[in-house]
Order: structure tokens, then sequence, then C-alpha cells
């Protein structure tokens, strides 16, 4: 029985991880993208009423994300960038999640999200080994699913269910799944695609939108559900808009899930196979 000290994962997964975080980093260094490392610290939260942020009191909140912080870096002058480290996010419980986890998040200066896209498949056939992709829109998930109710995420993940395994990508996402991806095509539909290995979500990326009125009305948008929703109001991240009113350069970028990828290399079932002290959350009081 455990005596609760011990590490979660084997020494053995620890010397399995350790090979696999080396190998993504020799991947961007043959390409020339700059590794850099950001706070996981800051002033402001996202305000996506879907991502809960973790607080620090009287000093600001555990990153969800690197991305603003990124993004600022490419205002900056920054050429391709990549950061893998690790992000929090409070209520995230289950296989699949954590309270702190690894991402590997990288931008591509003048790329769209298709040749993102390729890039992506080429770094996970070198992590997982070569195999087929298939390409399907996300009204053709939905197409797929077998849910009877009207709860469009839940419809989803039945539809990808339906798809069955394999490595899928979702692309042309609704306007109202856009988050920061630009519009494009008539209709428009969002330059967003999702990566999905074996039915687990492994990448999300986008063609970054850089228009600040645009950004500055989706925001809005999400202040208000976030205050219907009854959830902690925050103040939009004054740095980044003002970074965002200054010019993204044209890009795509994508935030992946270190663990999860490995978790499938490996055959693990849980999160917690891979990490060596994962923080489980406390029960309520």
């Amino acid at each position: 029985m455990s005596s609760g000290w011990e590490p979660s994962c084997s020494l053995d997964t620890l010397t399995e991880r350790a090979f696999f975080l080396s190998e993504i980093r020799a991947f961007f260094t043959e390409l020339g993208v700059l590794e850099v490392q950001t706070s996981c610290i800051a002033k402001h939260a996202v305000t996506d009423p879907n991502i809960h942020s973790i607080k620090i009191p009287k000093i600001g909140y555990l990153q969800t994300s690197p991305e603003y912080q990124l993004k600022r870096l490419l205002v900056a002058g920054a050429p391709s960038i990549y950061q893998m480290g690790p992000v929090f996010r409070a209520e995230e419980i289950g296989s699949q999640h954590a309270l702190e986890f690894t991402m590997l998040e990288w931008y591509r200066l003048n790329y769209d999200h298709f040749q993102l896209m390729d890039e992506v498949t080429r770094l996970v056939d070198r992590m997982l080994g070569p195999a087929e992709y298939r390409y399907v829109s996300y009204a053709d998930v939905l197409d797929h699913s077998t849910e009877i109710s009207n709860d469009t995420d839940l419809k989803f993940l039945s539809g990808l269910r339906a798809l069955g395994m394999g490595r899928i990508f979702v692309t042309d996402y609704p306007i109202e799944q856009a988050a920061l991806a630009r519009l494009d095509g008539d209709p428009p539909l969002a330059s967003r695609f999702e990566l999905i290995i074996d039915g687990i979500e492994i990448a999300n990326g986008y063609h970054e939108l850089g228009d600040i009125n645009e950004l500055g009305m989706r925001f809005q948008k999400e202040l208000e559900i976030r205050k219907e929703l009854d959830l902690e109001p925050h103040d939009l991240d004054t740095d980044f808009m003002a970074a965002m009113e200054h010019g993204l350069p044209p890009c795509s970028g994508v935030a992946l899930g270190v663990d999860r990828l490995l978790m499938i290399l490996l055959g693990a079932k849980s999160i917690t196979e891979v990490n060596a002290f994962p923080i489980e959350p406390q029960p309520p009081v």
C-alpha cells in the first residue's frame, strides 16, 4: 500500500518523459523556432467563461495559457516562438485533466492555420510514429452525433465518439466557436482547428485574429456571459490589449497538451500516470 509520499508514476516513465520533452525541443531547434519562457503568474485572468483560473490573492492569477504573453513578444518583434511548461486551471478534474499540466504552445509568423496543421502533423508523427489523418468539419462532427440533447458540447463529443479512433483534424468552426481565430469565407467560418487522437483532444489552433476592435467585441461578449453565469468578473488584460492595438504580426498559433500526447504514446489511462506529483483537488470543507 502506498504511504502517500511516492511519485504517482514510475521512474521509467519519468525517463520516457524526459526523452519525450527533449525530442519536442529538438523538433523546434531544427525548425529554428525560438524557445521562450514567460511568467506563470499575471495580473489578469482570461475572460473565456469556459476556462477557470486559479487566483493568488493580492497578486493575480496562475496562467491558464502563455498565449497573451507570447503574443506580446510577437508584437515586440520576436521571431516564431514556442513555450513548453506548466499551466494551471481550476475545476479541471478527470483522467485527462489536472489542475497543473504541461502545455506546448507555439506561433509561426506568416503561417495560416493550414500550414500550422501540417506542422502539427509532422510533430505528432515524430513523437508517436506516422499515421493517416482525417479532416472533418465541425458541422460533419455534429452530423455524426447521436446525442438527443440540444447541448452543442454534448453533441460534439457524441459525434467524435461516432467518428471512432485515429487522428482527426476538426476544421471550419462556426462563428460562435471562433475564440481568437480569424473569420474567413462566405459564409464566414473560424480559421480554427482541433486535433483529436483516439478521442482525446490534443491540440487547438488558430489563424490568429489581430483586429483590436473585433477582439474587444469578443471579450466584451465573454464578460457578459460571465455575468449571466454568475462567474467571477474579470477585467480585460490592459497590457495585452495595448499590444494588440500596437499590432500583432500575421501569424498562426496552436496549444498542445504534452501530457495527453505522452499518455497516448505510453498507453496510459490517466494523466497521473505520466506526472510525478500531480495536485489533486481538495474536497470542500
